[in-house]
This record gives C-alpha cells, structure tokens and sequence, in this order.
C-alpha cells in the first residue's frame, strides 16, 4: 500500500483561527489531501479545492471568508490534474472519504464517476444547515449532487474499516464539525498513520491540548486531542490538518509512504 500526500492550497489568515487564546500574528498554513493505493483500488481522503475556485478564488470565496483566509490555490494541487500527474484516471478512483464537508476539503466531489464518497450523516445534514458562524465554509455545490453515498452514522459506525483488512479505518472525530471524521492509515513499511484533517490543526493544539478558534463543539475537540495524543506516546504518526512547521517534514507527491 502506498499513500501519496497533495498539496491542495495555502491559506494566509490569523493564527488565532487555528490555535484559540495566542496573540494574533500571520499565519499561513498548508491544505493538502491523500491518494492511497491499496491492493483492492484507489482511495483519496479529501480532494482539495473545486475548479472554480482554483481559477478565481477572490471571486468564488464569500468576501468575509476570503478576507479571513486568503487562500491560494493551486492549478496543480487541483485534485485532477494531481491524479493526471500520478497517472490515475478518474474512474480508478474506488472511495472518496470526506473528512469534512468544507470548501477546501470538498471540492472535488463529484469527479469521480464510479467512487463512492463516504461521509458521515451527521455532516451532510449540517452542510445544508450549519449554524450561522460555519455558513460560508460550504459550498453547496459541491456537496449537493446524485452521489454514490455512503453514509456513516457517528459513534455507532466509528473505526469503520474500508476494506475489512485493518489497513485503512475511519474514526468519528466530531469537535471542528458535527460529522468530522479521520483516517488511520496502517502502512507495512512506515507504521501507522492518523490524517487528522481539521479535527487537528497545529502541533500547539495537539502538544498543549489546545482548542481551534473555529469549532462547533470545543468538548469534543479537546477529545479528539487527548486520542491522537494517546495515539503518538503508542508509536502512531500523527498528521496534523494545517501545520506548516511540520509540513516542511512532509513527504509530498511523487514521494510517498508505505
């Protein structure tokens, strides 16, 4: 099993959007998302930005949003014209797991004509009726399709494995949204790995169990820190969501891990 790792876009914003209480400074961070090869298909954990956003994103991103983040994505970081570069075709692509249903974890949905996307239901409900404060972090048009659908339904169907086989299961990790999810990847060669997502930004919410400055729910946050906590003092390698200390470390495509 391989696992190539893309990197989607950087948002320039405050660090106080990603790490709560610190003084306010610049702070630009990573977005990336995962192609894993496994013996039975390809899976992508998130896909990054949509095409119209990489072709215009002050335009495409709500102005409030734009003017807090700043993102800049990348024509080569789009999740197709990565894939083309790795050699994938779109109709290779056996399963999309979303982290999360936000613009620049799910921009790609859709794209993919014989995956089928799992979400958890939780999520999808929230996506089309989150609370005022998350609003401009979907875009409808990207999750609102005919999509081979299938639906996890939080702690009941948490550490859901994919293939049956241990090497790629799902945790429920609600905090940053209500229908969060992670993946831990178990690689032969280089150990396991858990792909946070946004249910951990920065290497300052996971070492001093500090909270995000955007979360629907901060109890279970601080959760879901103390678990990848516990994961790393085991051995597990933890991938943060949005760190750029650490992204500097990253092995990212063509590179990869296994």
């Amino acid at each position: 099993m391989k696992m190539y790792v893309f990197h989607a876009s950087t948002i320039h914003a405050d660090k106080v959007n990603f790490v709560a209480g610190v003084p306010s400074e610049p702070f630009s961070v990573p977005v990336p998302y995962f192609l894993i090869k496994h013996d039975k298909g390809y899976v992508l954990f998130d896909t990054g930005h949509n095409l119209a956003t990489v072709k215009d994103a002050a335009s495409v991103v709500p102005k409030p949003l734009y003017d807090a983040y700043k993102p800049e994505p990348y024509e080569d970081g789009f999740v197709l014209n990565a894939l083309e570069k790795a050699g994938v075709k779109p109709e290779e692509i056996m399963y999309v797991i979303c982290s999360h249903l936000h613009f620049d974890h799910a921009g790609g949905m859709g794209l993919f004509p014989n995956a089928t996307y799992i979400v958890q239901k939780q999520e999808l409900h929230y996506a089309f009726v989150p609370d005022a404060f998350m609003k401009m972090a979907y875009f409808r048009q990207d999750f609102d399709r005919d999509l081979d659908w299938l639906f996890l339904n939080g702690w009941d169907d948490n550490r859901y494995d994919v293939f049956g086989d241990g090497k790629l299961i799902i945790y429920f990790t609600p905090g940053h949204t209500p229908g969060h999810q992670s993946l831990l990847v178990n690689l032969e060669n280089e150990g396991s790995v858990m792909l946070t997502s946004d249910a951990c930004y920065v290497a300052e919410n996971l070492n001093n169990l500090q909270l995000s400055g955007l979360a629907c729910d901060n109890p279970a946050f601080l959760a879901n820190l103390k678990m990848f906590k516990d994961m790393q003092k085991r051995g597990i390698k933890i991938f943060l969501g949005h760190d750029p200390d650490q992204w500097r470390d990253i092995k990212v495509f063509p590179e990869f891990y296994s």
